[in-house]
């Protein structure tokens, strides 16, 4: 079952409606993340069709040979990395107004995460070694 979870972005110029079927909050710890937003990359992984209202405003940024990064054109709000050719978009979990009962679950490039901070929570732990692995065992 999935709930149907609004967001947008600080101006509110670009509107999300995603049906979340699960709450699982990442951080990606990766120095592309980083610099985007300003620290870690905290999402919400969603697989399938975006419902975008505003899709004019948004720019997109190839930010790698896998994947692009998403963010509004007028405020520069962040709205989601995208890997390209599928369908998997890991939206930035803050422009959701209407979340609730998330469960930090995973960090990823956790060898890539600077030592002046570390999450209290238990979470899964994946290097930048298991996520190539990932990316080029999907690409296949």
């Amino acid at each position: 079952m999935s709930t149907e979870y609004h967001g947008t972005c600080l101006c509110g110029k670009v509107k999300l409606v995603v049906p979340f079927k699960n709450l699982h909050l990442s951080a990606c710890h990766c120095e592309t993340c980083r610099k985007w937003s300003a620290g870690p990359f905290m999402s919400l992984m969603y697989n399938g069709e975006l419902t975008v209202e505003g899709q004019d405003n948004i720019r997109h940024y190839p930010s790698s040979q896998w994947a692009e990064r998403a963010f509004c054109q007028q405020c520069g709000s962040h709205l989601y990395y995208h890997l390209t050719g599928t369908q998997n978009y890991y939206l930035a979990a803050w422009v959701f107004n209407d979340i609730k009962n998330l469960n930090f679950t995973s960090e990823v490039f956790i060898d890539k995460k600077p030592t002046c901070y570390a999450f209290a929570n238990p979470t899964q732990k994946l290097t930048e070694a298991d996520i190539l692995a990932i990316v080029n065992q999907n690409s296949k």
